[in-house]
């Protein structure tokens, strides 16, 4: 039996699933209401999902429903936000119900993950594309922003680089165990939010990784109005980088996308205290640089000389 738009809604993104107590009305309306907490401000982000650009147009359908969302939590996370709601927009090429399937079962293994209530959306037919947004809470005045980076700053990054980048340079390939790894983290990459909360009172500003680190790492730099330097050899790039050519390294851990991992900066003054917190936290926080005062961003060898990278983080357009 052939499913309408309605049907699909019904029976694999409502499913009598229990909202959270603040959404006062969810799927099933016009507009989605919720009602947000005194002292409170709310966070709002959204991305958009094309095959063939932001994901394989082979990738499993459950890997496509949990990096729609993974990639969105990782926007609260640098705005140090608890995520509470998302709205979820897709087009469909059919209503292939093993398909859709799949997809919603990703999709809500995140959510139900980090306690986060779909509200609404639309579902239309067409090419493949998904779009999610996301919002969340946070005290206010609290939120991290990429404009409050000042010279002296420390410069930390989360995990590793590179990972996702080697996956779809391997694509083609043999698969072994390392590409097999490398490819978990292309297709369901971990939203760093237990970071993001952790140190939104003591970091001066955040931005996650999502077009490389040399992209993402400036935008924050330009927002702030100040520059860096960067130890090279000080950036956790992944160990499957080290046997590829230096050029390729460079492309892979510094200059590709999709890592989701956080870049952040905290003042000398909280470096301690940065310290005792990453004790308690899942992931590696790395100290890579230094902010100053000329703009611009610097990348620096062993021997403290500069190192010419480009700038070719990933752009749409």
């Amino acid at each position: 039996m052939s499913l309408s738009e309605f049907d699909i809604i019904k029976q694999y993104f409502k499913n009598n699933r229990q909202n959270h107590p603040s959404v006062i009305a969810g799927i099933g309306d016009d507009a989605a209401i919720v009602k947000i907490p005194e002292g409170y401000q709310l966070a709002i982000s959204a991305d958009t999902l094309v095959s063939g650009i932001h994901f394989p147009i082979s990738t499993n359908p459950y890997d496509i429903g949990y990096k729609a969302l993974a990639v969105n939590i990782s926007d609260m996370a640098a705005m140090g936000a608890k995520p509470l709601y998302v709205t979820l927009s897709i087009t469909l090429e059919s209503n292939d119900p093993e398909w859709i399937s799949s997809f919603s079962k990703g999709f809500f293994a995140l959510a139900d993950k980090y306690s986060i209530n779909l509200i609404g959306g639309d579902i239309t037919r067409g090419a493949l594309s998904i779009s999610v947004q996301i919002m969340g809470i946070l005290p206010d005045g609290q939120a991290m922003m990429r404009s409050g980076a000042r010279p002296g700053d420390s410069i930390f990054v989360t995990g590793e680089l590179g990972m996702a980048a080697y996956a779809l340079f391997s694509t083609n390939k043999a698969c072994n165990e390392t590409d097999q790894s490398c490819l978990n983290r292309l297709n369901r990459p971990q939203p760093r939010l237990e970071v993001g909360m952790a140190v939104r009172n003591i970091s001066t500003a955040c931005i996650d990784i999502s077009d490389g680190l040399n992209a993402d790492l400036f935008h924050l730099l330009s927002a702030s109005s100040v520059g860096a330097e960067v130890k090279f050899n000080s950036v956790p790039i992944c160990n499957v980088l080290n046997k590829l050519s230096p050029e390729l390294l460079i492309k892979l851990g510094i200059n590709s996308g999709d890592d989701y991992e956080l870049c952040f900066t905290v003042s000398e003054q909280h470096e301690a205290e940065l310290i005792n917190i990453s004790k308690k936290l899942p992931v590696k926080l790395t100290k890579i640089g230094k902010v100053t005062e000329s703009e611009g961003l610097t990348w620096l060898g062993n021997d403290g000389k500069t190192i010419e990278i480009p700038d070719k983080g990933y752009r749409h357009f």
